[in-house]
């Protein structure tokens, strides 16, 4: 019987502050939309960040004839044999080097045709111009300064190189991004907080001589709240029930078809589908607890009980 009055209540607040009810669904929705998408950004920087820094090199390029006369690091000539030998055996013997590839001026000429091929300044290079270098795969990228301040300054070197300086400007834009995505989702949480405080509060005014009758003939306080937090905890499921849909959705058509990303952009690597499904139920249990407990204590100053 009471599970009865409760389920009755509940249907009678949804339906009489519809609107308000409306408004409290969409917010929701929304804010835990963003939240559902804030933590799926984080979880892909981090695949990202997994997946290119286990790629990066440590390149270390060689002056050649052309940096001989033109560039200040390469002012005692171009590199000789006997220096390249020796910039391979010491970078064979440290530690933090896991593998070492040489690359001529004419394989960087191929690669550079292959990538620039269609830039006006191709036509106008020659294998001489390129530079020899040799990449070295570290095991910990962060290790990166060990190999610049070895061998920055050497004869026959004219500069060292990491990607992962330009992988860490990608990675802040993200993290930038996703600050961004919580911030605009800590509005939304704000404003959703305060329309199921104003929605609960309304519905306990139009609904005062009811609960005014019920702390006469001795109902308890839980009793009397119940209904309205039920209200609120279903308004907020409803709203969590579509921020999910949306953020499968999401995944759905922008990686998997739509846009199809996980296609066209096959150098990224996507979060799963195990990330998004593992993000549900928190947002469903966010969607309950945040309105019931904002109810909760909104009935709690306001009726008194």
């Amino acid at each position: 019987m009471r599970a009865q009055f409760v389920l009755s209540e509940i249907g009678v607040g949804l339906r009489r502050n519809l609107t308000m009810t409306f408004a409290v669904i969409v917010s929701v929705a929304l804010s835990l939309a963003l939240f559902g998408g804030s933590l799926l950004m984080s979880d892909q920087v981090s695949t990202m960040k997994g997946y290119w820094y286990d790629k990066v090199n440590v390149s270390i390029f060689l002056c050649n004839k052309h940096d001989a006369e033109n560039d200040v690091h390469c002012a005692k000539g171009a590199v000789t044999e006997d220096q390249k030998k020796q910039i391979l055996a010491d970078l064979k013997q440290m530690p933090v080097v896991e593998k070492v590839t040489y690359e001529s001026q004419d394989e960087a000429y191929k690669h550079y045709k292959e990538q620039f091929g269609n830039s006006p300044l191709a036509g106008s290079l020659t294998p001489d111009q390129m530079q020899e270098s040799y990449r070295i795969k570290l095991k910990d990228p962060q290790k990166y300064q060990v190999i610049a301040s070895a061998f920055n300054g050497r004869d026959g070197v004219q500069s060292v190189q990491d990607q992962k300086g330009i992988l860490d400007n990608l990675f802040q834009l993200l993290n930038l991004m996703n600050r961004g995505a919580l911030g605009v989702m800590a509005m939304m949480l704000i404003v959703a907080l305060l329309l199921i405080v104003n929605t609960v509060r309304v519905s306990a005014f139009s609904r005062r001589r009811e609960t005014g009758i019920m702390r006469l003939v001795g109902a308890s306080g839980f009793y009397i709240q119940a209904p309205f937090i039920a209200e609120a905890a279903v308004a907020g499921l409803i709203g969590g029930g579509l921020a999910c849909v949306a953020l499968v959705l999401g995944r759905y058509f922008t990686i998997d078809h739509g846009m199809d990303l996980s296609h066209k952009l096959t150098l990224i690597n996507f979060v799963g589908w195990d990330a998004v499904l593992t993000k549900l139920p928190l947002i469903l249990a966010t969607s309950v607890l945040m309105p019931s407990l904002a109810a909760f204590f909104a009935l709690r100053k306001y009726l008194k009980v």
